[in-house]
């Protein structure tokens, strides 16, 4: 395999747009998406002098912009039903504050939630199904389970370009289907 080097002054003119287009149908943000497209560039200087050179300088930066977009979901989600309560207090020989964090309860979700999302499901993997084979396929592999576009290209033998526009005639589909069957 070809070594290959890094070249950090290129990589806003060579990458940023591809790395938007990326991150923007993950995070659906325009900020959010440049502020982890930021972090990447910051952290790939930061751990330049880990780069073996066996990938491409893209895909390594791409590898570091996938987790960045992990980290951003699991900030969001480690801060979701949280709300912070914040009192002064006085007694006779001391003062300051207390904080208090409430976590929403996890068991606070009633049958009709659990009945909701089952129905979902359900109504997910029917529409899945009336999709073209090779559609539901590459969607399945991209979106659900989660696996690398070169991977899912490999295997189908089409380009990136070729993989984005299934996924969002798959995406397009699925979202008419579930207008009229679950909604």
């Amino acid at each position: 395999m070809a070594n290959h080097q890094l070249d950090p002054q290129k990589w806003v003119d060579k990458y940023s747009d591809y790395l938007y287009n990326y991150t923007i149908v993950k995070v659906n943000d325009k900020e959010v998406a440049e502020d982890i497209i930021s972090e990447t560039f910051l952290a790939g200087l930061k751990s330049m002098k880990n780069f073996k050179g066996e990938a491409s300088e893209r895909t390594w930066l791409i590898s570091i912009l996938k987790r960045k977009i992990i980290d951003y979901y699991r900030k969001i989600n480690s801060n979701k039903g949280k709300a912070e309560v914040r009192m002064n207090y006085s007694s006779d020989d001391e003062t300051g504050d207390w904080l208090e964090e409430r976590v929403a309860d996890p068991f606070d979700r009633t049958a009709e939630d659990d009945l909701e999302n089952t129905e979902l499901g359900v109504a997910i993997y029917a529409c899945l199904n009336k999709l073209p084979e090779k559609q539901a396929a590459i969607f399945k592999k991209k979106t659900i389970e989660g696996q690398d576009t070169e991977t899912i290209c490999k295997e189908f033998d089409i380009t990136p370009s070729n993989l984005w526009v299934i996924i969002h005639r798959a995406r397009t589909a699925l979202a008419s289907c579930l207008e009229e069957n679950w909604l």
